[in-house]
């Protein structure tokens, strides 16, 4: 039996990259959004290769390109002394090696240019306001006027979808707290480079900028370990939190301390994750992006992850029966998010690291060339996803 139509639940990167992968095939979705309307969320977003190569397959690529800054190298240095560790090229050498660029945008860029293109395609539909407690046959098919051959779940980390697959993963607080925060370029201190996403990395926390296009500054993200504060993805934080990131901040260099004083609006992101589950049900229903692997941002693939789901998915349904296309589909991507996921939990020991195995990180960094440093990342920023 050929798929027609496909209702996705949530109309994040993950939903609306599905919708628009389907229709490169003529498959017809409806599109269900709890909010009410879809505003700017978030603050930066890197977006590498094997993610920046589908959006250009799919016709968004070119527009996000005219707002995004194209890094010229991905810097680790150090939060003590700002010294240099690595260096990772990227710019026109991410170009050259793996076909595709390395870009960083504000996240409600790509969801906006995504969500363009979802409605100007007639065979995508958005219903806004939508909001499926229990997402039954019932309840779906009454929400667009019909059944549909196939539910994706691309609501996120809390996805109610999952209800619909026996086994599938549950959600789970990781241990560690994101504080994200922009700086106008104006004010921003010299350690933040206007051309480069850097890395800063110290004992048991790290801290990532890079610069935003769109806001003429920069994109902070701060990562240490704090408590399960419940069911939240963002919050504003309070002057009790911002005491606490600044406390495990101290042993860092006294120009970021400062930066760390003087915040205010700084975004509060605990970070959860999903554990081992199933994807889907063997019939009529799978899971993409953060609902099927939430998984911590030490790879920065979240985003990256949820694009590949969503255009291998809709290749595998476009070419097969759907309980074969499903079981492909489960099988290919989880062997694909563990190896990324297996990759975030290196980058995080790497970064955290204390004492002597610090010492040893930073001897190795420094024998080993930037080109070299690339090469290891070729299985992730130069997999073809196949749509």
């Amino acid at each position: 039996m050929s798929t027609n139509v496909v209702a996705i639940i949530g109309a994040g990167m993950a939903g609306l990259t599905a919708a628009l992968s389907l229709a490169r095939h003529g498959i017809r979705s409806e599109i269900l959004e709890q909010a009410p309307q879809l505003g700017e969320v978030g603050a930066g977003l890197q977006i590498s290769p094997n993610a920046s190569r589908i959006l250009r397959e799919l016709g968004v690529l070119g527009e996000i390109e005219k707002r995004w800054c194209e890094p010229q190298e991905i810097r680790l240095e150090s939060g003590v002394t700002l010294g240099a560790l690595a260096a990772v090229p990227v710019g026109a050498f991410a170009r050259e090696r793996w076909g595709a660029p390395y870009g960083v945008l504000h996240r409600s860029t790509l969801q906006q240019a995504l969500l363009s293109a979802v409605l100007r395609n007639p065979l995508c539909k958005v219903h806004l306001g939508c909001h499926i407690e229990k997402p039954g046959d019932t309840e779906i098919a009454r929400a667009i006027g019909e059944q549909p051959d196939l539910v994706i779940g691309a609501d996120g980390v809390w996805s109610r979808a999952r209800a619909r697959i026996p086994g599938a993963p549950k959600s789970s607080f990781s241990g560690n707290i994101a504080w994200r925060f922009t700086i106008a370029g104006g004010g921003a201190p010299n350690f933040l480079d206007p051309l480069n996403v850097t890395a800063l990395l110290g004992p048991r926390t790290h801290l990532v900028c890079y610069p935003l296009k769109e806001i003429g500054g920069f994109n902070v993200v701060a990562i240490a370990a704090g408590v399960d504060p419940g069911e939240t993805w963002s919050e504003e934080s309070s002057e009790r939190q911002r005491h606490t990131l600044t406390e495990q901040f101290s042993g860092w260099n006294p120009a970021i301390r400062t930066l760390f004083s003087s915040l205010r609006g700084a975004t509060f992101w605990p970070l959860y994750q999903a554990g081992p589950g199933r994807w889907q049900n063997g019939c009529d229903t799978v899971l993409i992006g953060d609902a099927a692997h939430a998984m911590m941002p030490f790879a920065a693939q979240g985003a990256a992850m949820a694009i590949e789901d969503a255009f291998e998915l809709a290749g595998l349904v476009a070419s097969m029966p759907l309980p074969d296309a499903l079981a492909t589909y489960e099988n290919v991507r989880q062997a694909r998010a563990a190896r990324v996921g297996k990759r975030g939990a290196f980058n995080r020991f790497a970064y955290h690291a204390r004492g002597p195995v610090r010492i040893a990180r930073d001897l190795v960094l420094a024998t080993r060339s930037p080109q070299s440093l690339a090469a290891d990342l070729d299985w992730l920023y130069g997999y073809q996803a196949k749509g």
